[in-house]
């Protein structure tokens, strides 16, 4: 599938089916976040993968944007190993890090025809103590990913789109 195919197929389902990720397609799906760029290529994210009765459950303690997806993916970057600018104080590669590698997890997915949502409505930090996360570890998304339901759509706002014009500038 062409990049423009990709990019327009892909939206957030908000309702999963029943069916479980195969293990291969997984490993794939995350194989093409580990080929994502990072600042300085340090790496500082890492991707738990909540499959587990229990990890479900305490994610649905937190948040109702599971969906019911079968696999949750909760991204995190280090503190101590992102990129830090040099030239300016607090400005630091963390959240693009993370925001890179799971685009290209979105995308790897959607060629595989598995669906993905992008969540960030719930507490960081009641995420990060309910799954006991180093203190060095700052949360970022959590991503529900599987097989959409029968009749999961696009939501209206999804395919509302700007002009062009709006959003890019040429100086």
């Amino acid at each position: 599938m062409k990049f423009m195919d990709l990019a327009q197929a892909r939206f957030s389902v908000r309702e999963y089916s029943g069916r479980p990720v195969e293990k291969e397609k997984l490993d794939q799906i995350l194989e093409a976040g580990r080929m994502a760029p990072t600042a300085k290529n340090q790496q500082p994210y890492k991707i738990y993968v909540l499959q587990s009765e229990k990890a479900l459950k305490k994610l649905s303690m937190l948040t109702h944007c599971a969906y019911g997806a079968k696999t949750v993916l909760l991204f995190t970057y280090n503190r101590e190993q992102e990129w830090k600018n040099p030239l300016e104080d607090g400005i630091h590669s963390g959240v693009e890090d993370v925001s890179i590698v799971a685009t290209y997890i979105m995308l790897q997915a959607i060629e595989l025809g598995i669906y993905t949502t992008w969540c960030n409505y719930f507490s960081n930090s009641e995420l990060e103590k309910a799954f006991q996360l180093p203190e060095n570890e700052k949360s970022v998304l959590i991503m529900p990913i599987g097989y959409k339901a029968d009749g999961a759509e696009p939501a209206p706002a999804h395919t509302a789109s700007k002009e062009s014009g709006e959003l890019v500038c040429y100086l």
